[in-house]
């Protein structure tokens, strides 16, 4: 059905990471039909203001979240040593919740809109890292798109469990106007017990 399950339904989208469980969209002004090279992130990120709890919306599905069934958060915090803590917590089918805890490096020191983040670490040794670009964020940091540069992965993140229709449709554009299709986009399912977790 997509995009975005037909606008939720054209009235509710019920649905981060996880940005989050690792951890994407044609550049301003490219023409139609034209092959992007990559997505264009945001100017600028607030760290302080992007740190917290964020619900996930809908995603692009991948493997490292086949077990999650709904009520998908991620929690950034910033540390002292300059980089974030993340925390993704999902809903597992049968019952319980799954967490992964990881570590996000700003890649972009001017911006801060490109990050990279690794859930595996070996006696403090992280060999393996996901890139994480924010590239669409609301003025009141409301939501956001967040994605990879080669747009395999791609999650829409909100503050709230849902999100108004208007705000999505103006998501759905940021999705195609950065190259991503729309249709890979699957809603997410949320509900009052992730909301309170």
């Amino acid at each position: 059905m997509s995009p975005i399950s037909r606008c939720l339904l054209a009235g509710s989208l019920a649905t981060l990471i996880p940005a989050l469980l690792l951890p994407a969209l044609l550049p301003a002004g490219a023409a139609a039909g034209e092959s992007p090279r990559s997505p264009v992130p945001v100017a600028r990120v607030d760290l302080e203001r992007y740190a917290g709890r964020w619900f996930e919306i809908a995603k692009i599905p991948n493997r490292f979240q086949k077990q999650c069934v709904g009520g998908t958060t991620a929690t950034y915090t910033l540390r002292e040593d300059g980089k974030i803590e993340v925390v993704n917590r999902c809903r597992k089918r049968g019952g319980g919740m799954a967490e992964a805890r990881g570590v996000a490096e700003i890649v972009d020191k001017e911006t801060h809109a490109k990050l990279r983040v690794s859930f595996v670490s070996f006696l403090g040794f992280r060999p393996f890292w996901g890139d994480y670009w924010i590239l669409a964020l609301g003025e009141n940091y409301e939501y956001a798109l967040v994605g990879t540069p080669d747009r395999k992965y791609g999650w829409i993140l909100s503050r709230t469990p849902a999100l108004p229709t208007e705000i999505i449709r103006g998501i759905l554009d940021a999705i195609r106007t950065q190259g991503y299709d729309p249709d890979r986009f699957q809603a997410s399912s949320q509900d009052s017990t992730s909301a309170s977790s």
